[in-house]
């Protein structure tokens, strides 16, 4: 029988970092808070907010955490998201996407008027004159007049959700300020894809796009006579010129608090905090030949929709890589000129290929104090939202 987590969580606490089961999905403690105090720090320096993106973590706990060194709130892609974190003591949040089912929005009424009730607030985006009637109909059947906030979701770049940039926007901010539950709150302006293009020069450019579209759509609004209270987007990869452009008021940006393996492969903006690995899957060598090694973390304890983990903490000319092994094996072959095999029953870290749907693979994250190579567990942190995709 599994052991419930609350035990199992008890009894990890206070373990040498070498006796931690695998495979397990471990943060660096001491890297993580580095990061959040850089991101604290940059955020700071350049006068703007920053709600960092939970879809990262789906943790209660890591939300509070980011919310007490500064960020102003979470942003959530999914409604059962902000259910979980907001369960877990999270007031102020934004679902950065759209929500369309009935069933959906009355949740999200009725989630709106519980955050209320406690001095907290809720944000939606909507892209269509259907999810704004959809939405305030719900909240008028709701019942309560706590109303909730409403961006406008404008595509700068990344050819999924939003309007174009221009008029259809202020269409949409017209409408949402005819009804009384709903309050325009501004412009939801962000660019996926530019996070991981490699080179900085692409980055930039295609931020520039961006800022010049949300500058032109909230001029527009404005001239309409309603005023954009703020325009929030930005990720990792490009959050200091969202940062410089005077037009973002609010980024998004999440994955700098555990950095991932595709990141890790960006051009670095001279301008950008120095942001560290701290999310690591922790294996165990199980198998060994002459041509190469076997650990116990395949796809069922990492994503690799981004690329497979990096093997860390190795010197460049000792580097072994990591191979598709399935579900329940990772294949590792040298990669340096100097590079051996590791033993049977040595112990590595991965560098997940892509934080958020790594996360989502696992119930706890095992938090370590003192480092990877002589710390100890300090804490369990539960992933509230895992699983959480409606």
């Amino acid at each position: 029988m599994k052991p419930r987590p609350d035990a199992w969580a008890a009894a990890a606490v206070g373990l040498r970092v070498d006796l931690i089961d695998t495979p397990a999905l471990v943060i660096d403690l001491d890297a993580m808070e580095r990061n959040i105090q850089r991101m604290a720090d940059f955020a700071r320096k350049h006068g703007v907010r920053w709600r960092p993106h939970a879809k990262l973590h789906k943790s209660a706990e890591i939300a509070l955490l980011l919310q007490k060194a500064g960020a102003c709130g979470a942003c959530v892609q999914k409604l059962s998201e902000a259910e979980a974190l907001a369960a877990g003591g999270v007031s102020d949040l934004f679902i950065s996407n759209e929500i369309l089912a009935a069933n959906k929005l009355l949740r999200t009424a009725r989630l709106a008027a519980q955050l209320a009730a406690r001095g907290g607030r809720l944000a939606l985006a909507v892209d269509s004159e259907e999810g704004i009637a959809r939405l305030a109909e719900a909240m008028g059947k709701a019942g309560s007049d706590a109303g909730i906030d409403v961006f406008v979701e404008i595509d700068v770049g990344q050819g999924r959700c939003g309007v174009p940039p221009g008029p259809e926007a202020v269409a949409l901010a017209q409408s949402i300020a005819r009804h009384h539950r709903l309050r325009f709150a501004g412009l939801h302006a962000y660019h996926g894809g530019a996070q991981h293009l490699r080179g900085t020069d692409a980055r930039r450019a295609a931020i520039a796009a961006a800022v010049a579209a949300a500058a032109h759509t909230r001029a527009l609004i404005e001239a309409a006579g309603l005023p954009v209270g703020l325009v929030t987007g930005a990720g990792t990869g490009t959050l200091v010129h969202e940062a410089a452009s005077g037009v973002y008021g609010e980024l998004q940006a999440g994955s700098f608090l555990f950095m991932d393996a595709d990141y890790a492969r960006n051009e670095r903006e001279s301008a950008q905090p120095a942001f560290e690995h701290a999310l690591f899957v922790k294996t165990q060598v199980i198998s060994a030949r002459a041509t190469h090694a076997v650990c116990d973390a395949g796809h069922k304890s990492h994503a690799i929709d981004s690329g497979l983990p990096l093997v860390h903490g190795l010197a460049p000319e000792r580097a072994l890589r990591f191979a598709n092994g399935g579900d329940e094996h990772g294949i590792l072959y040298p990669e340096g000129p100097k590079a051996r095999l590791p033993a049977l029953g040595r112990m590595l870290w991965l560098v997940p290929g892509h934080c958020d749907p790594t996360v989502n693979l696992h119930d706890h994250l095992v938090g370590v104090r003192g480092g990877l190579a002589h710390g100890v567990v300090e804490r369990i942190i539960r992933v509230d939202a895992r699983g959480a995709v409606t």
